[in-house]
Order: C-alpha cells, then structure tokens, then sequence
C-alpha cells in the first residue's frame, strides 16, 4: 500500500514539472522618469499542451482606485496593444517569435502614471501560469540651485543652500570644498550630508568654493556656490547715501513738473490771446469816413431849413460837430483846405448861412 502511494505521489510531481510555467522570478524594478523599463515574462511548455497560446499583460495601477486592464494581447497570432490609452504607442513585445517561450514586454519612456503591478499571463491549454512584476518610476534629481542666505560679512550667521528643483525621495547630499585647502570647516562636518550647512560666526577662512551633490536611486545632480565673507559694510554711509539720492531724485522730479507745468500755463496764454478778437465783430470805422458822414448828414438837412428855425440851427448844430474826429482826421499834404459855399437859400426864401471850412491844422474857421 505505501508502496502505491509512493508511486502515485511520483506520477503527479512529474505531470506538475511537464505542465506550462512562467520561469521568471517576481521582482520590483525601479527606472527613472524618461527611460525604459524591461519587463520579462519566460515560460516552458510541456507536450500536453497542445491549446491555442495567449499571452496577456495586466496592469493594476499604483492608486488601486481602477481595476486590472489589458496593455498589451496576444491572441491568435495577432498583437493588440491599444487597449489602455495611456500606454498607448509605448509598450511592445521584446521578441518576435512568442511561441519560443520569451512573453517580455518594454515599457518606453515612462511616466509617474505608469507605476503599478504589471501580470503577465500565459495560457495554452490545459496549461495557465502568471507572474506579477512591481513597476516603480522615479524622478532624477535635476536643477540643483546653490546659494547663500544670508549676509556673507565676518561675524556674520547665514546658511548654504542645495535645493533640486525636481527629484523623487529619498534624497541624498554631500558638500565638498573644491578650493583652497579643500577642506570643510570641522563645524560643518555634521551637516555635510544635510541639504543646509548652518554657518556660526563667519570668518574669512570659509571663503571659497563648494559643491553640492544630490542624489536618489536613479540618478543625481550637481551645483556649485562661491562664498566670499568679507569685512562688514559701513551701513551708516550706506543708509545716508541712499537718502541723498532719494532726495535728490525727488527734487529732480519736482523741477521737471515746475517746468512742465509753466510751460503749459504760457502755452494756455498764448492761446488765450489769439483767440481774444472774435471773428464775427465788424471792424470799426475809421474816424474820417465818420466826420464827413457827419458834415454831409449836416448839408443835407440845410436845404429843408426854413428861415423860421434857421437861427436854432446855427447856435446848436456848431457845437455837436466831434471835434475829435476833425482834429486826428488826417489831410492830405498837396490839397488845400476845402471851403463850402453854403447854398442858395435866396430862392428858398431862406436866410443866407456860411458853412465852416476845415484849416490844415484841422480846425474851424
């Protein structure tokens, strides 16, 4: 009886190695953010198995909020790789004979996205076998900055800096003294792997220049700070300069509104006074078309007067003449004074009247 049981137990350790299995060991692969990551899958076949072969890679994202997808499907002699959009166009077979046993994939240039557990499954009836690989994409350390904050004067506190612009955790750093004697201050020996160096009390001796190196488990990266510790500024000279200068200025600005504003005062002027003489007011007339407008307006009405008001007239009329008009009323030099003979009044039954005539000086005779 043992005997048979030993037997059977043989028979079923030797159908278990004949049947399909995945040779490849689980493992957790760790690639930066850009590169490839090649994701093998090896199997056997035994002459049992003798069904169609498919070939299957699942992926079970990182956050474990969606469920396993198909990336990549081999079936029927046929490739299927555009069933998960975000890996589409960026994850091929590594063989181009699937049946000799080699189901690897790569994965191109890979994404934070792309972290997950990939499965890779392997069927061919009767046989089944899968195998789980873990994906991690990391960042490279890239565009460290080296600087100093703080003021760099003797006597002084301030501290160095050695920030990476992108890099996954975790970090590490290492300072070194590249001039001089390249050798870090003993103070600093506890901080040389820290990503800030606290300086106590500078002194010139610190004076020189450093290195930064940060690194991660994909990559690393570098920047460099010259530190130059000098004797403190006079700040009372500083802060009293500052002050001239800014009165200075102030003053400066002031003189240019002065003047930019006492130029368009006179330009407000000028335009005030060619706009003063109104375009629509006649010009006046002259004085000697108004005193002979007189005179003939006089020897017009001569000729209705009647003996009666006669002597009226010759006391009034004499006395209305403006004599301002006749006195700026400008002669001719060549032309004597003219006389005007009063008219015939006989006929009229009127009293004879002489009219005044003008003398070169422009007065009444």
């Amino acid at each position: 009886m043992a005997l048979l049981l030993r037997f059977v137990l043989l028979c079923g350790v030797a159908d278990f190695a004949r049947s399909l299995s995945i040779t490849t060991p689980e493992e957790m692969i760790e690639k930066a953010k850009g590169e490839t990551a090649y994701l093998p899958c090896k199997f056997t076949l035994s002459p049992e198995d003798q069904g169609p072969l498919d070939i299957e890679w699942l992926i079970s994202p990182a956050d474990n909020q969606k469920v396993d997808q198909v990336i990549i499907l081999y079936s029927g002699d046929k490739i299927y790789d555009d069933y998960y959009p975000d890996l589409k166009g960026r994850v091929h077979f590594t063989s181009n004979d699937l049946k000799s046993g080699d189901a690897s994939i790569n994965v191109t240039n890979l994404q934070l996205s792309d972290i997950g557990t990939y499965q890779c499954k392997v069927k061919k009836a009767p046989g089944v076998a899968n195998k789980k690989i873990h994906l991690v994409v990391l960042v490279k350390p890239s565009g460290a900055r080296c600087y100093v904050d703080g003021s760099e004067e003797i006597g002084s506190d301030f501290k160095l800096k050695c920030e990476p612009k992108e890099g996954s955790l975790p970090l590490q750093y290492e300072w070194q003294k590249l001039s001089d004697s390249q050798k870090m201050p003993t103070l600093w020996l506890a901080e040389m792997t820290s990503s800030v160096i606290s300086v106590k009390n500078a002194s010139s001796e610190y004076s020189g220049t450093y290195s930064c190196t940060v690194r991660n488990r994909v990559g690393s990266d570098q920047c460099l700070l010259r530190l130059n510790v000098v004797p403190p500024s006079n700040k009372a000279g500083l802060i009293a300069g500052a002050i001239i200068g800014t009165l200075l200025a102030l003053a400066l600005i002031g003189l240019i509104i002065f003047c930019c504003r006492k130029k368009r005062r006179e330009e407000k002027y000028e335009k005030e006074v060619h706009h003063d003489i109104r375009e629509d007011v006649p010009p006046p007339k002259s004085r000697t078309s108004t005193a002979r407008s007189y005179i003939g307006s006089n020897h017009s009405s001569l000729g209705s007067m009647s003996p009666s008001n006669m002597e009226g007239y010759s006391k009034t009329q004499y006395n209305q003449v403006p004599s301002e008009d006749f006195e700026r009323t400008p002669q001719s030099p060549t032309l004597p004074p003219a006389k005007v003979a009063a008219p015939n009044l006989s006929r009229m039954g009127a009293i004879p009247v002489m009219i005044p005539a003008q003398s070169k000086d422009g007065s009444i005779v």
